[in-house]
């Protein structure tokens, strides 16, 4: 008997220690969250743009995420978060925040191909008000006059919805590309556009709306045909959506994951020279770390457009855009693929100066205005250019990279060059 009333004991206190220690433990709340470090981003603008909420179940993950976004901000260089225990079950967040300087002058100085001294000046601030709003505006010399505004606040309304506005004058010289040879013509294109920008989650995020512009050609020198007038005004709609998938992870300098950035295009016009078309391309980009110091970098760029046999193509071959050292608009196309591939080398830093090097490899083919797919095999369309570059990038502020890389064609007939810019190449 006395025997059963001890095991009855054992059993009772064995199940009263496995019921205390089943009790569900009190879930972690977030009490308050707070922000460090920051002085031009605004708090209440901050605390909005963040998924984190006070009273919130504290998750790791969904700190992590946020990290993430401050650091894609252009008033953050740099981010990182901390959790304090408050009382009870209740914690402080703290989002810390190393600020960028936004208020960037831009300066540019060039000559054209006809030895034109050229030269570019604006300001923007990327951060203005504290809001992670780009605004500012750019003029723009090089032999004829151009300028530009814009607006970009993503997080205007609410913090997915924003709104994006923008005016251009511009006018430069281009050439036309037809039978076989060339023309320069005075290009100028005024537009107006208005677009709707809405983040449906942490990495996928919308454009889309209007612009409507007016594109003007005045003959200047070289090749001329019956087919195609000296002066031109051409009245155009586009209608414009872009979608863009990031999952791309900032170190400073250094990026890692994958981004893809798709665009479309219904471009609507009523003249004898360029029906209506579409145009639609899509940069797929593709980072990794190497190491503590290295960084690979990637991009993939495939466009297509309605196959109209024009000199209106859309799709260009030019130094600034797709192949480093080819030279300014060197062709025209209805299609499009290029390849660009870097690797990025810390060479110095201290404090907040970097130099960085880079190898890359550009390459690239275009089908050409009315013809097949095939062009893209074609040896006359196929451009390939290594080269080598520097970067000097102050960390503090924002895309304040400054470029220069020397292309070398190593394809037929092909050109060598020097390109300078600000920011990345991609």
């Amino acid at each position: 008997m006395l025997l059963i009333k001890k095991s009855s004991c054992i059993i009772l206190f064995f199940l009263w220690f496995i019921c205390s220690f089943a009790q569900e433990k009190p879930q972690e709340i977030v009490y308050d969250v707070k922000f460090q470090g920051h002085k031009k981003n605004k708090e209440h603008f901050l605390k909005r743009y963040v998924s984190v909420r006070n009273g919130d179940v504290l998750d790791s993950a969904r700190l992590e995420k946020d990290v993430i976004l401050l650091k894609r901000l252009a008033g953050a260089s740099h981010a990182y978060y901390q959790v304090f225990h408050s009382h009870d079950n209740l914690y402080n967040v703290f989002y810390n925040v190393e600020e960028n300087f936004t208020l960037i002058p831009n300066v540019n100085f060039w000559t054209t191909t006809n030895e034109q001294f050229a030269y570019k000046i604006g300001l923007y601030d990327y951060n203005f008000l504290g809001r992670n709003i780009a605004f500012g505006g750019f003029y723009q010399n090089n032999g004829f006059d151009s300028y530009g505004i814009n607006l970009r606040a993503p997080n205007l309304f609410t913090r997915n919805v924003g709104v994006a506005i923008n005016f251009q004058n511009w006018t430069s010289e281009e050439p036309l590309f037809f039978n076989g040879g060339s023309a320069n013509y005075k290009y100028s294109n005024t537009s107006f556009e208005v677009l709707a920008l809405y983040q449906l989650n942490f990495k996928h995020r919308l454009q889309f709306g209007i612009n409507i512009f007016t594109e003007e050609y005045d003959y200047l020198s070289g090749l001329t045909s019956d087919m195609i007038p000296r002066n031109l005004t051409l009245d155009k709609q586009m209608l414009k959506l872009v979608y863009e998938y990031d999952n791309l992870n900032y170190y400073y300098q250094y990026i890692e994951g994958v981004k893809n950035t798709f665009y479309a295009q219904h471009v609507i016009t009523e003249n004898d020279f360029q029906d209506n078309f579409l145009i639609a391309w899509s940069d797929f980009l593709y980072f990794k770390r190497v190491g503590e110091r290295g960084n690979w970098a990637n991009r993939i760029r495939f466009g297509v457009a309605s196959n109209n046999s024009s000199p209106f193509a859309p799709f260009s071959v030019d130094n600034n855009l797709n192949i480093r050292g080819v030279g300014n608009i060197i062709d025209r196309g209805t299609a499009s693929l290029v390849l660009n591939t870097e690797y990025r080398y810390t060479l110095y830093e201290k404090d907040w100066f970097i130099m960085q090097g880079n190898t890359f490899v550009d390459a690239g083919t275009w089908r050409n205005p009315g013809g097949s797919f095939s062009d893209f095999t074609d040896s006359r369309n196929l451009r390939i250019y290594p080269g080598v570059g520097l970067r000097f990038i102050h960390k503090r502020i924002f895309n304040a990279i400054f470029r220069i890389d020397y292309g070398y064609g190593v394809t037929k007939n092909a050109s060598r060059g020097i390109v300078f810019g600000i920011g990345q190449y991609f």
